[in-house]
């Protein structure tokens, strides 16, 4: 992945992002990297063991533009910009898994800490993540043996 700007006029219509303050927005900018990664680039692996507290990225990753898919098991599940999985964490799953994009994309890498301190001040973020939640959950919910 090549390093990126975040430009504060894109991200403020980026959908995860639609619900906070420029100065919140400003924020962000500031505590966040933002990469630009061609189609196939891995984004992140999940090594089985997130919720052990010992998975080795715990960091937030948003999709900005473009398109990814978490591969688990055999299968392939995408999602683009303004979907239930816009956004991604290891910590979602105990499962190995890995996030690819699918196409040329833009995505945003929020180390866990940083984001911790922008739920303590409030950023809406909430509806994003239960969306997620929700979404994460169902995905990983068959045991992967019935999904190969």
């Amino acid at each position: 992945m090549k390093p990126s700007v975040t430009y504060l006029h894109l991200l403020k219509h980026t959908p995860f992002f639609t619900s906070l303050t420029t100065e919140q927005l400003r924020w962000v900018i500031g505590h966040s990297h933002e990469w630009e990664a061609h189609p196939g680039t891995v984004v992140a692996q999940c090594n089985g063991s997130a919720h052990g507290g010992t998975a080795n990225d715990q960091g937030m990753w948003i999709l900005l533009d473009g398109g990814w898919q978490v591969e688990y098991g055999q299968q392939l599940y995408p999602a683009g910009h303004a979907s239930a999985g816009k956004w991604f964490s290891a910590t979602v799953t105990d499962r190995p898994c890995s996030l690819v994009t699918t196409e040329h994309s833009y995505v945003m890498k929020i180390e866990r800490p940083d984001f911790d301190a922008m739920l303590e001040q409030g950023f809406a973020f909430d509806q994003h993540l239960n969306a997620g939640r929700r979404y994460y959950s169902e995905l990983f919910a068959a045991p992967v043996e019935l999904i190969k």
